[in-house]
């Protein structure tokens, strides 16, 4: 086992995860490699300027994001070549998982410099680790679309998923999703939310997704952070049919009013009536007739 400490060598980019939110929860050999490397790329350089003053390292910053990710590579290529040492970080996690990176990583390899990746923390498994689920894997599939129809086909893909599925989802999206995966996987659906892991307001909580919207609006603050859902993985059983019955069922309430599609869900599926209209309502809240 390696212990010496970790220096930078000469036109190596390094690909260093970061803390996704106590400022401790970085490995000692990114402290290393940060001390030592020549140029830290960073998604946003007044973000992981505090983390670096945190942890007493000063270095020379280059801002590397989404936005200028193109022309950074060409600039990062341009340090490696001239011998220089470069650590590539995001403002929180690894870089390139749901994260810029992977842009400058290619440009790397491809001019032929070592690409060393230095890992660290991660809310996909700190997310799993917490949600005590037997299943040996996950589906980790980063952030949902931003549009509801490209959000429901991606839903869809892991609709009969046998092992978790991981996501990540912004605070303002939050409740479009959870209203999404509701109207693909139906409400008995388990899904544990993990908001703001790491931080002081962590939260983890499971729940039928039934229940998870109405579990938002119960209190303000469940809607404000960042969010890891764990989808349960399907249960390979007679539940199948149910799924079934809910997956037409969310289809027919996008143009039926909830007692027709309830209706019609029931005679396609065989599933009882009374269920399916309860569901509906769910998704479909019905008008208040004026008395």
């Amino acid at each position: 086992m390696h212990t010496e400490p970790s220096r930078a060598e000469a036109a190596t980019l390094y690909v260093v995860a970061t803390p996704i939110g106590n400022l401790r929860d970085i490995t000692l050999r990114a402290l290393d490699v940060l001390r030592s490397v020549d140029l830290v790329a960073a998604e946003d350089t007044r973000h992981t300027r505090r983390l670096l003053e945190h942890h007493g390292i000063s270095a020379k910053l280059l801002a590397s994001h989404e936005h200028n990710e193109r022309g950074a590579g060409e600039r990062i290529v341009a340090a490696l070549a001239a011998g220089h040492s470069v650590a590539l970080v995001t403002d929180a996690g690894t870089p390139a998982i749901s994260d810029p990176g992977s842009v400058v990583v290619r440009c790397a390899r491809a001019a032929g410099f070592a690409v060393v990746p230095v890992p660290g923390a991660s809310a996909a498994i700190a997310a799993m680790s917490a949600a005590g689920l037997d299943e040996t894997g996950f589906l980790f599939l980063g952030f949902l679309p931003s549009r509801t129809d490209a959000r429901r086909r991606m839903v869809e893909t892991f609709a009969v998923s046998v092992v978790p599925v991981v996501l990540y989802e912004a605070p303002h999206r939050v409740r479009e999703s959870l209203t999404d995966l509701l109207a693909v996987l139906g409400a008995q659906r388990r899904v544990t939310v993990c908001r703001e892991l790491t931080k002081l307001f962590e939260s983890i909580h499971e729940i039928a997704l039934g229940d998870a919207v109405e579990w938002l609006d119960a209190d303000a603050n469940r809607e404000r952070g960042e969010f890891v859902l764990v989808v349960h993985a399907a249960i390979a059983d007679d539940t199948v049919a149910a799924r079934e019955a809910s997956r037409i069922l969310a289809l027919l309430t996008q143009d039926l009013p909830a007692s027709q599609a309830a209706k019609l869900a029931a005679r396609i599926t065989g599933g009882r009536r009374n269920e399916l209209y309860a569901e509906a309502l769910r998704l479909k809240p019905e008008p208040e007739e004026n008395e």
